[in-house]
């Protein structure tokens, strides 16, 4: 079954450092564009994320500081992932949970305003879990009955990744065949910011998920305690967190 688009949609996956979204860096990424008319573009870059490789990060994908060391930074390549991803619908495997999440930090630290407004995400890992409860390569394997040759590289990933989503949707015929619709079934919870750190309630106010105001309104905590919002700015949390709340404080000083 081929994907019924009203926009393009890239797939993508990253190789990575580790897994803290707000300190580490991309070391490969790979983005499979897909047209409405059908058309189709691949693109793949090593990176040199200007941090050590962890040997552990090394060990599961094979991609060492040596094999990056002459490779562009992220910034250097951040004009040209933005204008492939720029006007499309992203999807991928965990990519709510961490592929969005880490890519949005190495935009806006390359100074590329980043955000998700206009756009929806679909991620094939829910799917799957919602349905199976199985890794990347056991989902290949189910849904392709293929093995997944190269696993834990970004290319080889990436393009499983879109084999599955189609797979998916011919095997499941109560999924709907549109982005929107894929992005409402994947969508794990109300955050605000990619990281979870805030939410939305089910009045649809903001509100923080963590630490001593778990559970409370983001602007009366402002309101109440105007340190805290600088506390978060200067701590180690996610840009994109950051520029969450200062939307948010910019939107309370403006109404009143």
């Amino acid at each position: 079954m081929e994907l019924k688009l009203t926009r393009p949609i890239c797939f993508f996956d990253l190789e990575t450092t580790g897994i803290d979204v707000a300190k580490d860096r991309i070391v490969e990424i790979s983005i499979f564009k897909v047209y409405p008319n059908g058309n189709k573009e691949s693109k793949t870059w090593l990176v040199n994320p200007t941090i050590p490789i962890p040997p552990q990060a090394t060990a599961v994908h094979g991609i060492s500081n040596e094999k990056v060391a002459n490779e562009p930074t992220f910034k250097e390549l951040s004009g040209q992932i933005h204008n492939m991803i720029k006007d499309s619908d992203l999807a991928g495997f965990n990519s709510d949970r961490f592929d969005i999440p880490l890519l949005a930090e190495e935009l806006l630290r390359a100074e590329v305003d980043f955000d998700m407004k206009n756009r929806v995400s679909v991620d094939v890992q829910t799917i799957f879990h919602k349905k199976e409860e199985r890794t990347l390569s056991a989902a290949y394997k189910f849904y392709c009955n293929q093995s997944l040759e190269n696993a834990h590289s970004a290319e080889a990933d990436t393009m499983a990744t879109y084999e599955i989503l189609k797979a998916q949707l011919d095997r499941y015929t109560d999924l709907e065949n549109d982005m929107k619709a894929l992005a409402e079934f994947t969508t794990r919870k109300k955050s605000v910011d990619f990281a979870g750190f805030i939410a939305l309630n089910d009045k649809g106010q903001e509100i923080f998920t963590f630490g001593k105001h778990k559970g409370a309104l983001v602007e009366d905590v402002f309101d109440k305690e105007p340190g805290y919002f600088g506390w978060i700015q200067n701590a180690e949390f996610p840009l994109y967190t950051k520029k969450v709340l200062t939307a948010i404080k910019l939107r309370k000083l403006n109404t009143k």
